[in-house]
């Protein structure tokens, strides 16, 4: 797979100061954000898979070491107009729509942490045994989608590392995603696919915006 990184620090920081604006827009006026006459031509035209994730820090005090939860999580596989249309749909569906949550409330924003994935194009992994999928995918720089039949699932890049799984907890949690039994991926009729993902995250809620490195986040950590 060739490397990805379509964008530059600068970029990421626009699409996520734009999926924060277009919550407060939404939550406010109840309507998306129109496109800002500002936005960057260039992220006007790409189209490119991305995904908005919202977490939450359950005290009021925010502080580095209080980890934060899942608070909204939705995304496009493959770009559906450009990034910036995208972004603003995204930020709001994540904040709305995800079924596991409630909708964001305005009181919640200052303890929430948004961040963006761009994604690759997903790219089957070909394998002649199952068991070829622990060599083939790379915690730390993969992502994984799985199919089978009417079911799939996906997975970013950033879970495993965060979770501290290795490949074979990767896969079986990617199987569970999808509503499958967790050793499904051993089956030779199931689709793996991988992709590369540029993320790009707030510090604190509202707070600088930095790109992730998930390699040093494990160096940092230790290997799964």
């Amino acid at each position: 797979m060739t490397q990805f990184k379509p964008l530059t620090l600068e970029e990421g920081k626009y699409l996520v100061k734009l999926a924060r604006k277009s919550i407060e827009y939404y939550l406010e006026e109840g309507k998306l954000l129109p496109v800002p006459e500002d936005a960057p031509k260039r992220l006007t035209q790409l189209r490119y898979g991305a995904f908005v994730t919202l977490e939450i820090i359950p005290e009021e005090r925010v502080v580095p070491e209080v980890r934060p939860q899942l608070r909204g999580c939705i995304g496009y596989i493959t770009g559906v107009r450009n990034l910036v249309r995208d972004i603003i749909e995204l930020a709001v569906y994540s904040a709305t729509e995800d079924p596991r949550f409630p909708p964001v409330r305005r009181d919640e924003l200052s303890r929430i942490i948004v961040e963006i994935s761009i994604l690759s194009k997903p790219e089957l992994i070909e394998v002649k045994n199952p068991r070829e999928y622990l060599d083939k995918v790379k915690i730390g720089e993969d992502g994984l989608m799985i199919e089978y039949g009417l079911y799939s699932g996906l997975l970013l890049p950033q879970v495993p590392v965060e979770y501290k799984w290795n490949v074979e907890q990767f896969l079986s949690e990617l199987c569970i995603k999808a509503g499958l039994p967790p050793d499904m991926w051993l089956d030779r009729s199931v689709k793996i696919y991988k992709f590369k993902a540029q993320i790009f995250r707030e510090k604190i809620p509202n707070g600088e915006v930095y790109e992730r490195n998930l390699l040093e986040e494990l160096r940092k950590h230790g290997k799964p």
